[in-house]
């Protein structure tokens, strides 16, 4: 699976280790920073993940920030792209099967040494969409995202 990656001065630590364990996993990765754990705006770096998840380039994201909440909040701008913070397997496992999650966000806080991190990336790669009812609320969540769309664009021309 080709995975984008990509975190904040404070989960610099932890991306690096994730980025192994998922070249070790065979994954294909792409690291879009930062490249040292100097000082960086999360926005930043969920942006070009977000961007990458969006318009399909990679099949998900991983961000890491110090709660995951920051760049969830900035992925989530993005067209497709559907991201939220997971901290324990059941809301890992749940945002797969229920929310089809594309981008995994995690707090760099939570884990010094990446095993538990690297666990819940095991449990959300492995972990398959179910569809069936769950397919038709995300159907609803994209027609939301279709229509907050197109009331933007037409925002722009009434204002020429």
């Amino acid at each position: 699976m080709r995975i984008a990656i990509g975190s904040d001065h404070r989960g610099f630590s932890l991306k690096s280790h994730l980025i192994e364990v998922l070249v070790g996993w065979e994954h294909e990765v792409v690291d879009l920073g930062p490249d040292s754990d100097l000082s960086i705006d999360y926005p930043d770096i969920a942006s070009a993940v977000g961007e990458q998840v969006s318009e399909q380039q990679v099949e998900r994201g991983i961000l890491i920030c110090g709660t995951g909440i920051g760049m969830s909040i900035t992925a989530n701008k993005f067209s497709g792209v559907r991201a939220a913070p997971c901290h324990d397997s059941a809301t890992v496992e749940l945002s797969r099967r229920h929310n089809d999650l594309n981008i995994l966000c995690l707090a760099a806080k939570d884990d010094s040494i990446g095993t538990t991190a690297a666990e819940l990336v095991e449990i959300w790669l492995q972990t398959p969409f179910d569809a069936g009812r769950h397919a038709r609320r995300l159907e609803k969540i994209a027609a939301l995202e279709n229509r907050t769309a197109a009331d933007d664009k037409s925002d722009t021309t009434a204002d020429n």
